[in-house]
């Protein structure tokens, strides 16, 4: 008689399991194609506005939570909006140059989703994760929102501590109206 009840309680689980398989995550591509990421930097006198592209990248979800995932940024793409011509050409390149990002030598930068905290609200979610420029890698935390096919944060970088100093006063003394600041923002608007 145990084992008939155990028989059938073993078939029971088992069809339970079948009909209802356990949700081990979902993964949906980010769509680089629809996907921005705007920065903007500032220094004494004013500021300058940008984008850089998304190279690939993807966010996992379970059960309709998010759970991780993970950006590459084409660094090669880096450039200003704000300027054109000559100024915009100077700047780009400048940007792109060792003073800055040495983007010949680092043609990527990565992020990497290592805790999701949900704040409360559906799709809003504190981001604890990994950031890797220059191959220096730091943690950095975030807010976002992450519904309906899109994913928008706003970051503060400090550029400082991935070893772009050029005209930071953080090292570098009397520069006076020439001082760029450590902190730029990142928008990111992802498609997914």
């Amino acid at each position: 008689m145990k084992y008939y009840l155990l028989s059938a309680m073993f078939m029971i689980s088992f069809s339970l399991m079948a009909n209802n398989p356990i949700n081990d995550g979902d993964k949906k591509m980010i769509n680089t194609e629809t996907s921005t990421i705007t920065w903007k930097g500032y220094k004494v006198t004013g500021s300058h506005t940008g984008t850089v592209d998304v190279k690939n990248g993807y966010l996992t979800f379970d059960n309709g939570m998010l759970t991780g995932g993970e950006l590459t940024i084409d660094m090669a793409s880096l450039g200003s909006t704000d300027l054109e011509g000559d100024y915009k050409n100077k700047l780009d390149g400048h940007l792109k140059s060792d003073d800055f990002f040495g983007v010949a030598s680092y043609p990527t930068a990565t992020f990497t989703i290592t805790n999701v905290i949900s704040r409360g609200t559906e799709g809003d979610y504190k981001i604890v994760g990994n950031i890797t420029i220059k191959e220096t890698t730091k943690e950095i935390k975030f807010n976002a929102t992450v519904k309906d096919g899109s994913a928008n944060a706003e970051i503060k970088i400090d550029r400082s501590e991935f070893n772009v100093r050029y005209g930071s006063g953080s090292f570098f003394d009397n520069l006076g109206d020439k001082t760029i600041y450590d902190e730029f923002d990142l928008v990111l608007n992802l498609s997914y």
